[in-house]
C-alpha cells in the first residue's frame, strides 16, 4: 500500500489529518460481539476530483440492543485482508455524522445511523480492491470497549461515465457539489417503501459576477440572475426518458414556491436523459416552455435541451445537474462521473487564476469555466 490514504475530511494512511489535528493510526484490536449490525448501502465507486482519486458511500450502523445506550467510538478501515489502514474518532467521526440528524454516534435500543464515508488517495493504486470496517463502540453497563470486523466489501475502480458539459462559458460556481457535508450528499430520500440518495453528486450550477454575487439589480426578479435563460446542453449521446414542462417560475430571494413542491414538482421543468446503461443524467429548474425535446427522442451531445431557470424547489435560478443510475430525479443512486475537460477560475468566486482539469468530478465551491471545444 503506498503512503497517501485519506479518509473523508482528510485522512491519511500514516497520519490522520482532519479540520481540528491529526489522529495516530490505532493498533489493530481483539474481535468482541457486540450487539450492532454494520451495512455497506452501496459499494463505493472510485472517480477522480481535485486532482485525487475519491469514493464515497454510506455505512449504515444498527444497535440490535433490547436496552440500554451503544456509543460508536471509532471506525477503522482495513484492507480485504484485515491490514488497518486509518482510524475515524473523535471529531473526524463526528464530521461523518449528520448533525441534523436525531440518532448520532450514540444508538438507543433498535436505532440506526448512517455514517457518511469519503475516502481520497493521491493515486488509483492506492485505494484498495475492498475495503472492510471495524467498528469500536461502549455498550451500556459493559467496562472497556468492544470492536467487530465487517467482510470485505468490493471497491469499484473502472472508469466512470465521461461527459461533457451541460453549460457553456465561465464564471460557474459548483454551489452544493460533491463533498462529504453538502446538503446533496446528506439529502436521504424515503420512496416506494427504500431510501435513495440520487443527488449523492449532484451540483446546483450558478454563474456568478467577480464578486461571486449571483446578481445585478433586484435581487427578487429572475431576469436579474447572471444564469437565468443560459442554454443548457446534452452531455451526451442519448434518449431522453422524461419530460416535464408547464411549471411557473418561483420569486428570487423568497422562501415561498409557485407551486406545492411534492416529488412530482420538487425538480420543476426538467428533462430526464439516459446515456448508457442504467446511467441517466437530470437537468432541473428549467424556464416553462423552453424544453426543447419530447419523450423518446434521441439527442446528440451538446444539443439544446432548454433554458435555465428557476422553477420546483429553487430559490434562485441555477441548473441542478445529476447523474444516477435509474430513471428517476429522487428514485435513484447518485452516480459519479467526469467532464471531459473544464478550467477552474477559482473557489466560491473567481481569483484570477485559471488551472485546467480533465476527466475529472468538480466539486463543492469550485469556479468553473466551460470552453465551447470541451
Amino acid at each position: 500500500m503506498a503512503k497517501a490514504l485519506r479518509v473523508t475530511l482528510t485522512f491519511i494512511l500514516a497520519v490522520v489529518s482532519v479540520d481540528c489535528g491529526f489522529l495516530p493510526l490505532l493498533r489493530a484490536q481483539s474481535l468482541d460481539v457486540v450487539p450492532i449490525d454494520i451495512s455497506v448501502l452501496n459499494p463505493p465507486i472510485v472517480f477522480k476530483a481535485d486532482g485525487r482519486w475519491d469514493m464515497a458511500y454510506e455505512l449504515r450502523i444498527s444497535s440490535l440492543a433490547d436496552v440500554g445506550e451503544t456509543t460508536i467510538s471509532s471506525i477503522q478501515l482495513l484492507d480485504p485482508n484485515g491490514k488497518p489502514l486509518v482510524d475515524i474518532s473523535g471529531d473526524a467521526l463526528k464530521g461523518c455524522l449528520d448533525p441534523g440528524a436525531a440518532v448520532g454516534a450514540r444508538l438507543g435500543p433498535r436505532t440506526f445511523t448512517t455514517v457518511f464515508m469519503w475516502v481520497s488517495a493521491s493515486s488509483l493504486p492506492e485505494l484498495p480492491p475492498g475495503l472492510r470496517h471495524r467498528v469500536t463502540v461502549r455498550v451500556a453497563d459493559e467496562h472497556g470497549e468492544l470492536s467487530t470486523d465487517t467482510p470485505a466489501t468490493p471497491v469499484d475502480r473502472r472508469p466512470v461515465v465521461v461527459i461533457s458539459p451541460p453549460l457553456r462559458g465561465g464564471d460557474w460556481v459548483a454551489e452544493n457539489g460533491p463533498s462529504n457535508s453538502s446538503v446533496h450528499r446528506r439529502a436521504i430520500l424515503p420512496l416506494n417503501g427504500r431510501s435513495y440518495i440520487g443527488q449523492r453528486f449532484a451540483i446546483d450550477w450558478a454563474q456568478t459576477y467577480a464578486d461571486g454575487s449571483w446578481y445585478r439589480g433586484d435581487p427578487h426578479r429572475n431576469q436579474d440572475y447572471r444564469s437565468y435563460g443560459q442554454p443548457v446542453y446534452a452531455v451526451a449521446d442519448g434518449t431522453i426518458t422524461e419530460v416535464k414542462d408547464g411549471i411557473p417560475e418561483n420569486t428570487p430571494g423568497t422562501s415561498s414556491r409557485a407551486v406545492e413542491i411534492t416529488f412530482e414538482t420538487m425538480a420543476g421543468n426538467h428533462v430526464i436523459e439516459r446515456i448508457g446503461e442504467g446511467v441517466y443524467a437530470t437537468f432541473a429548474h428549467l424556464q416553462p416552455g423552453s424544453v426543447r425535446v419530447k419523450l423518446g427522442a434521441r439527442v446528440h451531445l451538446g444539443q439544446m435541451l432548454g433554458l435555465l431557470g428557476n422553477s420546483g424547489n429553487s430559490d434562485a435560478p441555477h441548473l441542478h445537474f445529476q447523474i444516477c443510475d435509474a430513471n428517476s430525479v429522487l428514485g435513484c443512486e447518485g452516480l459519479p462521473y467526469a467532464i471531459s475537460s473544464f478550467d477552474v477560475e477559482g473557489r466560491w468566486k473567481p481569483d484570477g487564476s485559471v488551472t485546467t482539469h480533465s476527466f475529472e468530478l468538480p466539486t463543492e465551491g469550485v469556479v468553473v469555466r466551460f470552453n465551447p471545444e470541451h
